[in-house]
């Protein structure tokens, strides 16, 4: 299968650089996959599990906690908020996170705002659990 090179970045740094097959991700209007060859293309992320298939077939998983992903002129690039391999989850943390979040959500009395926030925690942490 043909390849094109991706790079993918956080706030933090270069998260991956190099050639795929294939990057599969949540836009803010739904699950995209782009390949080789693919139009020119800008569209924001959303929140989800995210993959991309190296040169040799192996898959590599991930959770991309919003950002944007562009393909211009056969070059991917990849700005996510927070884009972590699934090697690198914390598991036990994720699943205190959405406890914590869980717990807030059922107190009566929250305001919007706090309940914005903590059903915001709560998806972040479902997200990084998903990731298989």
């Amino acid at each position: 299968m043909k390849t094109f090179p991706l790079q993918i970045g956080t706030p933090d740094g270069i998260c991956f650089d190099g050639e795929v097959e294939r990057v599969v991700c949540r836009s803010i209007t739904g699950d995209l996959a782009i390949l080789a060859g693919h139009i020119n293309f800008c569209t924001a992320l959303g929140m989800g599990e995210a993959h991309i298939v190296l040169e040799d077939g192996t898959r590599r998983n991930a959770a991309c906690i919003g950002g944007m992903i562009t393909m211009m002129n056969g070059v991917c690039r990849l700005l996510a908020t927070t884009w972590e391999w699934k090697e690198n989850i914390d598991r036990e943390r994720a699943q205190k996170a959405k406890e914590r979040a869980e717990e807030k959500l059922s107190q009566s009395g929250i305001s919007d705002k706090e309940y914005k926030v903590f059903s915001a925690k709560l998806q972040r942490a479902l997200v990084r659990l998903s990731v298989q």
